[in-house]
């Protein structure tokens, strides 16, 4: 895999911005929290909060942490709050660490905050501190995709100039599309039809399979 594109913000500096930015979402909104979230169809907005603070507390532990018992029934607020403090000590330890030793959860943790964006519809941050570190996560694990499949490289290009090679060797085709839509077609948030409508410079139908990959795959109807 190659790539030509900024380079990743450390995750101890991508995740408590990923915090950030979903506390500002659901903040001031106590009418959504039980609200679906369409890109994660079993889930609704406490649900998916829920799940970011247990992956916090699971890779505290993992870095020698011991993260608060859980609650029985906890409200936005009391979520928002646990994983801040679970978080606020995770950061330290990933700073700690060095490297990209949380990019998986981080990726993971900011892929949710696109889909509460779309969910709440309100506009994806144009900015953000964990985009880089995601992206390349999520092109590595397509890259791999790619290659076990055995198909040709593909060019990622991103329409802010941002590109990546997925496969090794020389891309036999490319796919642009604006870097959210890119993004979000590399976390299995578009479906085939969305694929393909991108704009290729081949016939997309022998790279598609690629886009489901470890826990993504497209979904059967329209993402968003």
């Amino acid at each position: 895999m190659t790539a030509t594109r900024p380079d990743p913000a450390p995750d101890f500096v991508g995740y408590p911005a990923v915090r950030r930015g979903v506390r500002a979402l659901l903040d001031g909104r106590p009418d959504t929290h039980r609200r679906p979230v369409p890109a994660c169809p079993e889930w609704t907005v406490i649900d998916l909060l829920d799940h970011l603070t247990v992956i916090a507390g699971r890779v505290l532990e993992r870095h020698g942490g011991t993260p608060p018992p859980p609650a029985g029934e906890p409200t936005v607020p009391e979520l928002l709050d646990r994983w801040d403090h679970v978080g606020a000590e995770l950061d330290g330890r990933l700073a700690d660490a060095g490297g990209r030793s949380g990019e998986v959860m981080v990726m993971d943790a900011y892929t949710h905050e696109l889909d509460l964006c779309a969910a709440l519809d309100v506009a994806p941050p144009v900015e953000h501190p964990a985009r880089a570190s995601s992206f390349e996560v999520l092109v590595r694990g397509f890259s791999g995709a790619v290659e076990s499949r055995g198909l040709p490289p593909l060019r990622l290009r991103a329409t802010d100039g941002s590109a990546w090679t997925a496969g090794a060797g020389r891309a036999a085709a490319e796919v642009t599309a604006p870097a959210h839509e890119l993004y979000r077609a590399l976390a299995g948030r578009r479906s085939l039809a969305q694929l393909a409508a991108l704009e290729w410079t081949a016939d997309p139908g022998p790279w598609l399979p690629a886009f489901s990959w470890g826990p993504f795959a497209p979904p059967p109807r329209p993402g968003v």
